[in-house]
């Protein structure tokens, strides 16, 4: 990656990596609709197909009734759903993580991970940062870094994700 371009790794952002943040990093004068049309939008989809896409994204994650909703008018766990739907907006083969977990109670948490291993299922790479032991305790591979350095390295000993009670 560090031999391409600033357009060509913009351009592998766009169209083969996702983000999830942990403050959901959405528009808040958009609604949730436009908030996931928006990567759309970027990547030159038709604006016809647009909506079509946005809509479905926002059903597959529960959000079908709200998707003329803004942020400030969304629940914490509603809006990182529009994240997630904003972040599955263009297909991505790479979803990268930043603490999904940390602004969200624990019920809301559980249900984070239940969409990320769902989507680790449908062939995506998930790569996730967090201090949260629950969800790290889900994850198929832990690595365990301090001070830059890999100290531990685990697997799951079956390929089944691991579910916390």
């Amino acid at each position: 990656m560090y031999e391409m371009s600033s357009d060509q790794r913009a351009a592998l952002r766009k169209t083969s990596m996702g983000l999830v943040f942990q403050t959901f990093n959405l528009v808040p004068y958009l609604t949730a609709l436009e908030n996931v049309k928006l990567p759309l939008y970027l990547a030159g989809v038709k604006p016809e197909e647009q909506d079509g896409r946005a809509i479905e994204l926002l059903e597959r994650v529960g959000l079908g009734n709200r998707v003329d909703h803004k942020p400030s008018e969304l629940s914490i766990g509603q809006q990182q759903r529009v994240a997630l739907a904003r972040m599955l907006a263009n297909d991505p083969q790479v979803i990268l993580a930043d603490e999904p977990t940390g602004n969200l109670d624990p019920e809301t948490a559980s249900q984070m991970m239940d969409y990320l291993e769902q989507f680790n299922r449908e062939g995506k790479t998930i790569i996730m940062v967090t201090h949260d032991p629950r969800a790290a305790a889900r994850a198929r591979r832990r690595l365990r870094i301090e001070d830059g350095r890999i100290v531990d390295d685990q697997r799951q000993q079956n390929d089944q994700t691991l579910q916390v009670a």
